[in-house]
């Protein structure tokens, strides 16, 4: 059984300056409590790595209104014109990546994999200060993986022991971010006990979450 962790120790853990997954598709899916705890802290000076920007006052883009984070590395930020401010006054670092290829940056870091290749990119301003390499006569962009010391993921469930059940479209980057990072930190909308979540439907085993919030008080 692991111990259910309160949000505001879980964002004592996270020190200042540290790389965050933060998962989530333009917030759903995202770990909101635990977001907030962070914001509530103060603590800040991260590099984010997620999907987006989310907005201004949901998902990521808190962290970002707080002026907590120092560096984004995601596939837009389109709907977070605060993001888009910071970026062109150069008060936030933004490094934009294709969405696939983002996902699999990640997910080599996950399975311990050297990087990644990709035509994405070849021939456009992408392609400046990379490695290439050439197989069959095709020209590919050598991709690092991107590892961060804590993964903050959210799911539908969780048992005691864990393992993490996700919904739907929530399911999105949760699974890969929880195999790239230092530290798992699991923000459920439910506990269950151990055998309630079908075998199949377990997404992210318990062996991989390190820290599982406790209930969210209602």
């Amino acid at each position: 059984m692991k111990t259910v962790t309160k949000v505001a120790d879980a964002a004592a853990m996270i020190g200042e300056g540290s790389v965050l997954h933060i998962g989530g598709f333009m917030g759903v899916g995202s770990p909101h409590r635990l977001i907030a705890a962070l914001v509530e802290r103060g603590v800040g000076g991260f590099t984010v790595v997620a999907n987006d920007c989310g907005k201004p006052d949901y998902g990521v883009g808190k962290l970002v209104a707080a002026g907590l984070v120092k560096k984004v590395i995601a596939s837009h930020i389109g709907l977070n014109p605060v993001a888009q401010q910071k970026m062109i006054s150069g008060e936030m670092e933004i490094e934009l990546v294709p969405q696939g290829t983002l996902v699999e940056r990640i997910r080599a870091a996950g399975v311990g994999l050297g990087g990644v290749l990709t035509a994405t990119g070849i021939g456009t301003e992408v392609e400046e200060g990379k490695q290439t390499i050439e197989v069959d006569g095709n020209r590919y962009l050598v991709e690092k993986p991107i590892r961060a010391d804590y993964a903050l993921i959210a799911a539908k469930s969780a048992d005691y022991i864990g393992n993490l059940e996700y919904q739907l479209t929530a399911h999105n980057f949760n699974p890969i971010m929880a195999l790239a990072a230092d530290v798992v930190i699991a923000e459920a909308k439910e506990i269950l006990p151990v055998g309630a979540i079908p075998p199949d439907a377990v997404k992210t085993p318990a062996v991989l979450v390190d820290h599982l919030l406790e209930r969210e008080v209602r």
